[in-house]
């Protein structure tokens, strides 16, 4: 009886244990408040001393901070004390197409990384056809053949390379946008009023997002990626399609798009938990300067309650004339990006937003090629109004080792 009892303590003991530890910046030794400390099913924060203390039968525990780098745990540290590593994100995207490591276009990616400041790439995961870039372990989108025009051979190598060059990895997984699921599923694929399935310009169709088949399908994507070591996922298209006129399974108000946004943010948060991983969301450069939802259902406010960071697309050339005062906004790089982002720092931490930046050639006023001035007029804005870093978009993903940073 008494051994009965014991087991019975030592049972319950283990079922509340604690953990408790100290958090601090591995470089100033100093406490980090407000970091995040998870287990699978719990989150819990640390105080201003950077103590925490979190109540779990688990071994294994994550750590995320804005600011740096996820840091992954067990009970038996030899100490209470963990200290984790800062990053100021300066990203480089890598097209799909690009992302093999035998590929010309990852060699020149890295090789500027080597020689620069760039410590980030973005690779898609799930791109807007929805194809994804490597076999995942998601038996739905391989029965649709997702996997059978991917350019990573041998995703655990890709992944391996990169964490040699202590690179951070964002994966990129496009959500409404994809043809592939749409068309396999007809009966949750936005249709146009007459009951075909509507598709957009370029000929994608879309999966509504009312429906929650949507979300679980490119959650389990996103899960995968989580799985082979992506330190963050990168949901684009996470939004309506901004066109009226479509037949949704709900009433198109702006209360039920932006529930639909947080509901599939909230999915992903808790399934993405026990990996660690941080979420950040792509928006239209003018969300920023929205009070509404825009009418595809993105909110600041509403986005950063189940996401970690904001990336607004604040290309200059998507911005109309007449914008910010100015005739041409394009013409105005750093105007553009920091105006913008102070419209928003009332709603949100600016360390909590990381920007895409335009490498491309201006297409909506003047023509001209971004280069050197302009991208560094950018990253200058970012900086200037203390962002968590800077994420490039070149469509083909080709960049200048010269206008960046060299590495210290």
């Amino acid at each position: 009886m008494i051994k009965l009892l014991s087991a019975l303590i030592a049972a319950h003991a283990l079922l509340f244990a604690s953990f408790t530890g100290t958090i601090i910046d591995d470089k100033t030794n100093k406490p980090i408040h407000k970091a995040m400390i998870s287990d699978s099913k719990i989150t819990v924060k640390s105080d201003e001393n950077g103590s925490f203390n979190i109540d779990s039968k688990e071994k294994y525990f994550h750590i995320k901070a804005y600011g740096y780098k996820p840091y992954g745990f067990t009970k038996d540290l030899n100490s209470t004390t963990i200290s984790i590593e800062s990053i100021n994100v300066k990203a480089l995207y890598l097209t799909f197409w690009g992302a093999n490591i035998h590929s010309k276009t990852t060699a020149r990616i890295l090789k500027i990384i080597d020689a620069t400041e760039i410590n980030t790439i973005i690779v898609d995961v799930k791109n807007e056809y929805g194809s994804t870039s490597y076999r995942t372990s998601f038996k739905q989108a391989n029965s649709y053949g997702a996997y059978k025009k991917r350019t990573i051979g041998n995703i655990k190598n890709f992944m391996k390379l990169m964490k040699s060059k202590g690179i951070y990895t964002i994966a990129r997984v496009v959500v409404f946008k994809d043809e592939l699921q749409a068309s396999n599923n007809e009966d949750y694929a936005i249709k146009k009023m007459d009951g075909s399935i509507w598709r957009n310009h370029d000929n994608m169709a879309w999966v509504d997002p009312f429906d929650k088949r949507s979300h679980r399908y490119t959650v389990a994507i996103a899960e995968d990626a989580a799985k082979v070591g992506f330190d963050e996922i990168n949901f684009d298209y996470i939004r309506f399609p901004a066109k009226t006129g479509l037949k949704l399974s709900k009433e198109n108000t702006q209360k039920n798009r932006i529930k639909a946004i947080e509901d599939f943010l909230k999915l992903a948060r808790n399934k993405l938990r026990k990996y660690g991983v941080f979420i950040s969301v792509d928006t239209y450069g003018n969300v920023c300067w929205e009070k509404g939802d825009s009418g595809i259902g993105q909110k600041i406010e509403s986005l950063c309650k189940y996401s970690d960071y904001i990336s607004p697309m604040l290309y200059p050339s998507g911005f109309a004339s007449g914008s910010f005062g100015l005739d041409s906004p394009s013409e105005h790089p750093y105007i553009v990006i920091y105006r913008s982002i102070k419209n928003i720092r009332g709603r949100i931490d600016t360390q909590r937003i990381r920007p895409w930046l335009q490498y491309f050639k201006d297409y909506a006023h003047t023509r001209k090629y971004y280069r050197k001035f302009e991208v560094n007029e950018q990253i200058r804005a970012s900086n200037d109004i203390n962002t968590s870093g800077w994420m490039m978009w070149s469509p083909s993903s080709k960049y200048h080792l010269e206008y960046f940073k060299p590495k210290k």
